[in-house]
């Protein structure tokens, strides 16, 4: 499945693999919400409300779309966040696994809190 995800400043199309939390966001699609900012990571609440995964990760690939279930929110890591080592992407916790983002994920740098946030299926 494909989903666009955009914002006034720009959009990146993201790649997800079938898994239960991604069929849980597919089902509340579209959605538009509030974008919020956590080092280089965009993260915002959706309707969608999933469990923990069992392969559910906290250290992930910048440009991993991910699913933050205590906050309910698609997390978007594109570099370090305020709790990684190093270079590393570091979630605030273990996080759902969906897919990446296609192309570069550093597109997600042009999010500014606040933004408006579109998640759409891309057809």
């Amino acid at each position: 499945m494909q989903i666009r995800i955009s914002w006034p400043a720009g959009q990146v199309t993201a790649t997800l693999d079938e898994t239960p939390t991604t069929k849980a966001l597919a089902a509340v699609l579209p959605i538009t919400s509030t974008a919020h900012t956590w080092g280089e990571e965009v993260y915002f609440e959706t309707p969608a409300s999933p469990a923990l995964e069992a392969g559910a990760r906290q250290v992930v690939e910048p440009g991993t779309v991910a699913f933050w279930t205590e906050g309910d929110a698609l997390a978007l890591p594109y570099g370090p966040t305020p709790i990684s080592r190093g270079e590393e992407s570091r979630l605030a916790s273990p996080c759902n696994v969906l897919g990446r983002i296609d192309g570069d994920p550093r597109a997600l740098a042009t999010v500014r809190p606040g933004d408006p946030i579109r998640v759409e299926p891309a057809s």
